[in-house]
């Protein structure tokens, strides 16, 4: 596979189908119906994909390396594919410039495509469309398990959307861990049960990480190339590219890992950034693997009884439950979502997300593995540097930029409402049903952070005492007014109105200059 191939079939017009880097699935919608004789198929590597944020470097090579993989998949089975290549002379960045280069170059009757998976993209899609020369087709991803049709029923009339009750919803319709109509155990949902601290001498075990193949590394080395100013560094990529590198670690994970993620899920330990995660969300989210078909896999596995309830429901619950609920809430409510900021957070983002230089042990740890890792687990993001920006008053969109910068699994259907959702609040309540603020202590029982940390985690104020303690009540009392209504945060109002007025004062005093200490200073 070259530069950008091009290929006349003879053998009359056919139609153009566009692939995104995204949709790398041999059952994509988008392929249904390919007549190899006729048809081409475009794929094409373009920087105003590579940086309308700064990815990660590693996120990058992942995407280039997939896709030329994949373009080589269908080119095995005798399809041409149109492939356009980041240093490509004639690339002209932009996918809807690449559709219409293409229909100018070779005559087709017709283009297909799947539907894509965030707002920016659909739209300059959309306009293409309008204006193309041929008919467009956008076909439905039927590659998530909850469709948008079927997202908007369930929506439909509700107050407020809580992804337990959809959870629930999908349990029924997939019958995935069900005894006819009744939950497996009796119980929807075992998360009580899967908030262990890691234990004195227990380690997760070791992880099957994937050696870049020769594809690999020529995507890693463009990469290095062409973004050397990108987050991020390259170093330790380990991520698959392939259909089989990915099954390779799914199969580990299922059988060897699979068994205690329950337990271990929302623990966090220094210098382990795999713990017992499944580390297939960048698989899934590319195509590579299908998130219906790992979930009937992990169900197996415990019917088999080679995992406890507590561990596959917990798993299945983060794709079956949280994974779709997400997609749903994205496209149900953009783009007046990307605007929202309930809290009206208003402070830069300190440059320690950035660099990791911070006396915060947590903050400096989770920092340090995005760099090099391209991954966080969803405690580390959503506790430890999600919890943070909240209680600093970051602004989200800056929050936003971060967390699609740093993560290999980052797109903005599954980042925006993770972190305005969930991370920040500033949804108001639409993802969450509270804000997951919360102290030191939360990250002290939780991990071994805190014992080496240079602050104090058990001292609520002083430049000496943990950051996050000295945050948490001045939080609580900046935001009382918008906040004072939510009866998951009723105890905590309850302790805050018993300070009196100059505690209170005192608590938004001491807030505000940890918040100047560290760097979240109000936006110019």
């Amino acid at each position: 596979m070259g530069q950008t191939s091009t290929a006349d079939t003879g053998a009359g017009r056919g139609t153009l189908r566009l692939v995104l880097g995204d949709q790398l699935s041999d059952g994509l919608s988008a392929l249904e119906g390919l007549d190899a004789s006729r048809d081409v198929v475009l794929m094409a590597e373009v920087r105003d994909e590579a940086t309308y944020v700064k990815h990660h470097k590693q996120k990058i090579a992942l995407i280039f390396a997939a896709m030329r993989s994949f373009a080589s998949r269908l080119e095995d089975r005798g399809v041409t594919v149109r492939y356009v290549r980041i240093d490509d002379p004639a690339n002209t960045h932009s996918i809807t410039a690449e559709l219409d280069r293409a229909l100018d170059d070779q005559p087709f009757e017709a283009v297909a495509m799947t539907e894509c998976g965030e707002w920016r993209l659909a739209q300059a899609l959309a306009a293409f469309a309008e204006t193309a020369k041929v008919p467009v087709e956008v076909r439905e991803d039927r590659r998530f398990i909850c469709s948008h049709d079927r997202f908007r029923r369930w929506a439909s009339g509700k107050s407020s959307l809580r992804m337990e009750f959809f959870y629930r919803e999908m349990r029924r319709e997939t019958g995935l861990l069900m005894n006819g109509k009744a939950p497996e155990g009796g119980q929807w949902n075992y998360d009580a049960e899967n908030r262990k601290k890691l234990t004195k001498g227990v380690r997760p075990p070791k992880r099957l990480r994937t050696r870049p193949d020769a594809v690999a590394k020529g995507a890693i080395a463009d990469v290095a190339r062409l973004f050397p100013d990108h987050f991020g560094t390259l170093d330790d990529f380990g991520w698959p590219t392939t259909a089989e590198q990915a099954e390779a670690v799914v199969a580990d994970f299922l059988k060897h890992i699979l068994p205690s993620f329950g337990d271990w899920q929302d623990a966090m330990a220094e210098g382990e950034p795999w713990m017992w995660h499944g580390l297939i969300s960048t698989s899934i989210n590319l195509g590579l693997v299908d998130p219906l078909e790992v979930c009937r896999r992990a169900e197996a596995v415990y019917r088999a009884g080679k995992a406890p309830l507590n561990a596959v429901e917990g798993f299945i619950r983060q794709i079956l439950g949280w994974r779709e609920f997400i997609r749903g809430v994205y496209w149900l409510k953009v783009p007046d979502y990307r605007k929202r900021n309930f809290l009206d957070a208003d402070r830069q983002l300190p440059w320690f997300y950035w660099s990791g230089e911070t006396d915060m042990a947590c903050v400096a740890d989770v920092v340090a593995t995005s760099r090099d890792n391209a991954y966080a687990h969803h405690i580390q993001r959503l506790m430890v540097t999600g919890n943070l920006a909240m209680l600093l008053g970051v602004h989200p969109d800056a929050v936003d930029d971060w967390y699609m910068t740093v993560y290999a699994d980052a797109y903005e259907w599954v980042e925006m409402p993770n972190t305005r959702g969930m991370a920040t609040f500033a949804d108001g309540g639409i993802v969450g049903s509270k804000p997951y603020a919360a102290s030191g202590a939360y990250i002290d029982r939780m991990s071994d952070y805190c014992g080496p940390c240079r602050y104090d985690v058990k001292a609520k104020a002083g430049e000496g005492a943990c950051p996050f303690n000295r945050l948490y009540w001045g939080f609580l009392e900046r935001n009382q007014k918008r906040l004072r209504d939510n009866v998951r945060l009723a105890m905590p109002h309850r302790t805050l109105e018993k300070f009196g007025a100059d505690k209170r004062k005192a608590l938004l005093a001491e807030a505000e200059a940890c918040r100047t200490m560290l760097g979240a200073v109000p936006i110019d």
